[in-house]
C-alpha cells in the first residue's frame, strides 16, 4: 500500500480547511487497483453462508452564526444555545461522531470480529476541528491509522459539503468529491486515504437525470472509486422494474444524452431511512434469513446492506450501542464470527468475491428510477440531447409524478420544489465560480491558483452553499444562512483578483 509524507498537507490553512491545492496529488494517490482488504481479511468465502454491511452517516452543517457572523459548525451552536429546540442534544450527538473509536478496539479485544463503514462530511470534520474536539478525530485516527483495527473498519468518500447530488450543478460534483479526498488525507494521511474506494452520496440521493447521473459516475470513477451506495427504490432494472436480486451487487448503467455509457458498481441499500434498522442490527437479523446465491457460475453469500445516521434520533443515541456489542457476540458464539453470518465491509465484500471469480460485468445491471420511460422514447442508437429532453416534457406532462430530481431515502421530501430562493443563488454563485475561475484552473498554473487562500475561500463558500440543510428545513433561520452564504461569496468573486 502507498505510503507518502503526510505533513506536506496541512489540515488547516489560514483557518480554512484544506480542500484544494493538491488535486494532482490525490488523484495519483486514489487511482490504483492495489486490493484493500484481501491481504488482512480474516473471513474465508466458503465459510459465510450471508453477510451485512452497516455505514453510519455523520453530518453537522457550516452556518454564518458564529461570533460577528463566523463560519462555524452547527454543533457548535447548538453547544451555545442549549436551550433552542433539541440542542441539548450536542453532548450525545459529539459523542456519537466519536464512539466508534471505543467500540471497535473493545470489540475487537474480546474477541469479536466487528465491522464498520463511516461516512462523515467534510462540514463535520472541520467543525470538530473547529471546536478544538481533538480527541473526536483523534479517536477516529485510531481506527483509522492503527493498522490493528484497520481489517474491521471503513471510510465511505462523500460530497464535501453534503450537497445532493442532482440538484448540484454539475461542474461542481468532482469539486465536491476531490474536496472530501483532499481535507480528509489531511486529516488521517494520504495512506488512509488510498483505502477509501466506496462512496456514500448524501442523503442516499442519485441523479435520474441522464446527464446528471453520467457525470456523477464519471467524476466518481475519475476518483477512483469502485462502488457506491444505492437506497433501493431510487433504481430498477433495465426493463423498468423493481430490483429482483437487492442483496446482490450490481452494475449501475449511466447513460447520458449523447448516447455515451459508462456504469460502476452498486451496493443496494434496502429498505427507507429508518434509524431503527442499523441501530437494532436489523442487517444481521435480516442476514440470518438468507443463504447462498448463485452469481455467473459462482455461489457467493447474499449481502444486506444499510446505512443511517449515526446520531439522529433517540433510538440510536440510546439503544445503538447495546445493540452493536450484542450482535458480535452473538456471531461469536454462531460460528466463531468468521462463519455462518458475518459482517462484512464494502470492499472487503467485492474484493473477496471477485477473487472467487465473480467479475463486474457479470452483475446484475440497474438505472436510476424512470429512465427506462425515457429510452423508451427515445433509441439509444440515436441519442440527440435534444430528443431526451423532449422525452422528459412529454413523461411530465402524462405523469405529474414524473421528475428528474432524482430519488432518495426520503422521497416525501423534495430538495427542490419551494426552495427556488436558495436553488436561484446557488446556481447562480456556481456559475459566477466557473467563469471567473475556469480560465485559470485549466492551465499549467492550476496548482498556483487553488492553493491560493483566496480561491480557497470562494470554493468554500460555493460548496457550503449547495449543503441540503438549507433546503430541508423549511423557509426561514436556514434559508437566510444560505442567502448570507451567497452573498459573502458573491462580494468574494467580485473583489478577488486570483491570477490578475
Amino acid at each position: 500500500m502507498l505510503s507518502l509524507n503526510t505533513t506536506d498537507l496541512p489540515e488547516i490553512i489560514d483557518g480554512l480547511p484544506n480542500i484544494s491545492g493538491w488535486e494532482k496529488e490525490v488523484l495519483s494517490v486514489v487511482n490504483h487497483d492495489a486490493p484493500i482488504f484481501l491481504p488482512s481479511t480474516n473471513i474465508k468465502l466458503e465459510d459465510v453462508n450471508a453477510v451485512f454491511a452497516i455505514a453510519l452517516h455523520m453530518h453537522q452543517p457550516t452556518i454564518p452564526a458564529g461570533h460577528g457572523g463566523s463560519l462555524i459548525s452547527n454543533l457548535q451552536y447548538m453547544f451555545e444555545h442549549p436551550n433552542e429546540g433539541d440542542n441539548h442534544n450536542a453532548g450525545p450527538f459529539a459523542y456519537c461522531y466519536s464512539r466508534m473509536g471505543e467500540f471497535i478496539p473493545e470489540l475487537v479485544h474480546q474477541g469479536c470480529n466487528p465491522r464498520v463503514m463511516l461516512d462523515y462530511s467534510g462540514n463535520l470534520l472541520w467543525g470538530l476541528r473547529q471546536m478544538g474536539r481533538d480527541d473526536i478525530i483523534d479517536n477516529l485516527k485510531r481506527i483509522t491509522c492503527d493498522r490493528t483495527y484497520q481489517p474491521y473498519v471503513e471510510w465511505l468518500g462523500t460530497m464535501w459539503s453534503h450537497a445532493v447530488v442532482p440538484s448540484t450543478p454539475i461542474p461542481d460534483i468532482k469539486l465536491h468529491i476531490i474536496a472530501w479526498q483532499q481535507h480528509f488525507a489531511a486529516i488521517f494521511g494520504w495512506e488512509a486515504l488510498a483505502r477509501v474506494k466506496g462512496f456514500s452520496p448524501p442523503e442516499m440521493h442519485l441523479p435520474n437525470h441522464p446527464d446528471t447521473l453520467f457525470e456523477f459516475v464519471k467524476a466518481l470513477k475519475e476518483c477512483g472509486y469502485r462502488w457506491l451506495l444505492v437506497q433501493e427504490h431510487s433504481v430498477e432494472t433495465i426493463n423498468g422494474e423493481s430490483l429482483t436480486y437487492k442483496h446482490l451487487p450490481h452494475r449501475l448503467i449511466a447513460r447520458n444524452s449523447q448516447g455515451e455509457t459508462i456504469s460502476i458498481t452498486a451496493l443496494i441499500k434496502t429498505q427507507g431511512s429508518d434509524t431503527k434498522l442499523v441501530a437494532q442490527m436489523q442487517p444481521y437479523y435480516e442476514a440470518k434469513t438468507l443463504s447462498k446465491q448463485q452469481l455467473g457460475s459462482i455461489f457467493i453469500p447474499p449481502i444486506v446492506s444499510q446505512i443511517g445516521d449515526g446520531e439522529n434520533g433517540g433510538v440510536m443515541m440510546n439503544e445503538f450501542p447495546s445493540a452493536f456489542k450484542q450482535a458480535w457476540s452473538d456471531m461469536v458464539h454462531n460460528g466463531g464470527g468468521k462463519s455462518g453470518v458475518v459482517g462484512v465491509c464494502g470492499t472487503e465484500y467485492l474484493e473477496l468475491i471477485e477473487a472467487a471469480g465473480c467479475k463486474p460485468e457479470e452483475y446484475p445491471t440497474c438505472q436510476p428510477v424512470g429512465q427506462y420511460q425515457i429510452w423508451q422514447r427515445v433509441s439509444p442508437d440515436n441519442c440527440q440531447p435534444e430528443a431526451v429532453e423532449t422525452a422528459i416534457g412529454e413523461l411530465k406532462q402524462i405523469n405529474p409524478n414524473f421528475h428528474m430530481d432524482g430519488a432518495s431515502w426520503t422521497n416525501h421530501i423534495s430538495w427542490v420544489q419551494g426552495y427556488e430562493n436558495v436553488l436561484s443563488p446557488m446556481n447562480q454563485l456556481s456559475s459566477l465560480f466557473h467563469k471567473k475561475l475556469d480560465k485559470l484552473t485549466s492551465t499549467d498554473i492550476a496548482e498556483s491558483i487553488t492553493r491560493k487562500s483566496d480561491y480557497r475561500k470562494i470554493l468554500l463558500h460555493n460548496l457550503l452553499l449547495q449543503t441540503s440543510c438549507f433546503r430541508y428545513w423549511g423557509q426561514g433561520a436556514w434559508t437566510d444562512y444560505a442567502r448570507e452564504i451567497y452573498q459573502r461569496g458573491e462580494n468574494l468573486l467580485q473583489t478577488t483578483t486570483l491570477g490578475d
